[in-house]
């Protein structure tokens, strides 16, 4: 899973007055402000399809797919192939639960904050101060 927080969005995220939700995930996930409501709603009516979302939304279904595929890597979405009646197919998407979404979150910020302490203890161990 690609989930660095982005450190000048963690910046602003922490001088912010009061970030949503939305907010966070964002910075967290390093996503954009779009990325973010896909999953918000997909977590209040799981099983859409692009077409549903892309109503829902008011976006062009280029660019929610776009967002899935970002939300998939991130491990927030899955996807389950659905064959229809009349023949062919069509996938339907479902948010990660919250709770994993939360855990996840607090998973990439550990890390992250683990990664930096590393960076601020090495510092002065060599000669290159780059």
């Amino acid at each position: 899973m690609d989930a660095d927080p982005n450190p000048t969005r963690f910046r602003q995220l922490m001088l912010g007055s009061e970030p949503t939700f939305a907010d966070v995930l964002s910075c967290v996930f390093d996503m954009r402000q779009h990325e973010s409501t896909t999953y918000l709603m997909l977590l209040d009516t799981s099983g859409c399809t692009v077409a549903e979302l892309a109503d829902g939304l008011d976006r062009d279904r280029s660019n929610v797919s776009r967002s899935l595929t970002t939300l998939r890597e991130k491990e927030l979405v899955a996807r389950e192939r659905q064959l229809l009646d009349g023949g062919g197919q069509v996938y339907q998407y479902t948010a990660t639960p919250l709770d994993e979404t939360k855990e996840l979150m607090h998973e990439t910020l550990d890390a992250w904050a683990a990664y930096v302490h590393e960076r601020i203890d090495e510092y002065g161990e060599d000669e290159s101060r780059a």
